[in-house]
């Protein structure tokens, strides 16, 4: 069977984990391929939330099996409060979990440069999350990196003393004098050994050809792609679709469906250009009734209305074939809402790529009627009020892409498929 990937089209923050645990009940594996901690893929079933930064979101179903892939770098302290904080809350999971021998780790020393890096001056922040996950992507491009496989071999201890001692000695060099505590780090490494590591590779090409469905999670957004976003204010790894088969080992012809994740409006943390990002009341409006903080560092969330130059740029390069709109309940007492349709510069159209090479660029907007009415109600497409139908049909007309699920809550069953 092939592998269907899920992935955001925005600066993250779309909505992925609700979306995965939504269609995880029609595939037995689900597998994480890219990103680290800085993730927040939030769950909410019955009222109760659950923030999964590491682990795949498949977690919640009780007979679904989750890989975090080697595309993956790891913090083992989060991980060991991720899963004590889903057993505290009866969710059986170390049966169910296996993590690539290939994954690289991050260490403690990781998360002492990225906050001496983003320390700099204001012109130079990125708006990192500070979980050292841009140094350890770094180490693992740079060849000395540790991978979680190795902490089983003897001389594991010898390897991780000397890159710390490298980590010390750039900062020192750089002139940061802090030193650190690595117990805690170690005894959460304890606590990892005793789970399921594998050559994840293996095991999903294994699965595939027993005919199981393979649902590969990706992190953060495409707008957020070391290569295809909004650079130097990125993430620190591929999110794209192209990034599923390298962090899993997985041929491309394998992939069959692409979901690509938005909202009905967009949001991004920390710096980067933001060509439709409103400074009003609207703005203010759409940020306190979407709840838009960071689930991991609790950061105010930039708003904006959406932007469909940029959601074509992402469908795109990732090859998305399915669309999934998210919160379009936040929507429902505007009464009017903008879509922009591209971009101009000097009265030249621009595209999506121009944001990366700082071109002062100016959205060209589409002002549609707002629905005016709940969404809660609602259980089919046929009964979406006319106006949240003509802002689907305009979406689809010019993404040329179906939209095949709206969210219109934050509860797993307030999902329509059309």
């Amino acid at each position: 069977m092939p592998v269907d990937v899920i992935l955001g089209l925005q600066w993250g923050d779309e909505g992925k984990g609700k979306i995965v645990d939504l269609l995880s009940k029609d595939y037995p594996i689900i597998a994480r391929f890219q990103g680290g901690p800085n993730a927040g893929h939030t769950i909410i079933i019955k009222g109760k939330k659950f923030v999964l930064r590491q682990i795949p979101s498949g977690v919640i179903r009780d007979k679904v099996i989750n890989v975090i892939g080697n595309g993956v770098v790891l913090d083992p302290i989060v991980l060991k409060q991720e899963i004590e904080n889903l057993e505290a809350n009866g969710i059986e999971l170390k049966s169910r979990l296996l993590i690539s021998r290939k994954a690289n780790l991050i260490l403690p020393t990781h998360r002492l440069l990225d906050k001496f890096y983003e320390s700099r001056s204001d012109e130079s922040k990125i708006g990192s999350t500070l979980k050292g996950i841009g140094p350890a992507y770094q180490d693992k491009t740079g060849r000395f990196g540790v991978r979680i496989g190795e902490i089983c071999m003897p001389d594991f201890d010898k390897h991780y003393q000397s890159v710390k001692e490298l980590h010390l000695k750039l900062l020192k060099a750089l002139g940061c004098e802090e030193t650190i505590d690595d117990k805690e780090w170690f005894e959460a490494l304890e606590y990892v050994k005793k789970l399921k590591l594998i050559d994840a590779e293996y095991y999903i090409n294994e699965a595939l050809k027993e005919g199981k469905n393979i649902l590969a999670e990706g992190a953060q957004g495409t707008l957020l792609d070391i290569d295809f976003g909004t650079y130097p204010y990125v993430t620190s790894s591929n999110t794209i679709t192209a990034s599923a088969c390298i962090g899993l080992g997985i041929a491309p012809g394998q992939i069959r469906t692409v979901y690509g994740v938005f909202k009905a409006y967009i949001t991004r943390v920390g710096g980067g250009p933001f060509p439709t990002e409103l400074f009003d009341a609207t703005g203010d409006y759409i940020c306190e009734t979407g709840h838009e903080f960071g689930s991991v560092t609790g950061r105010k969330r930039r708003c904006g209305w959406l932007d469909l130059e940029a959601l074509n740029y992402a469908i795109m390069i990732n090859g998305v074939n399915k669309l999934i709109m998210m919160k379009a309940d936040v929507l429902n007492e505007l009464e009017t809402i903008n879509i922009c349709t591209g971009y101009t510069s000097s009265g030249a159209e621009k595209h999506f790529s121009g944001l990366s090479f700082g071109e002062t660029i100016h959205p060209v907007y589409k002002e549609l009627e707002g629905w005016k009415c709940s969404l809660a109600e609602v259980n089919n497409a046929s009964d979406f009020p006319q106006k949240l139908q003509e802002y689907i049909k305009f979406i689809e007309s010019h993404s040329e892409v179906k939209i095949a699920v709206v969210s219109t809550g934050p509860e797993r069953d307030e999902s329509v498929f059309i």
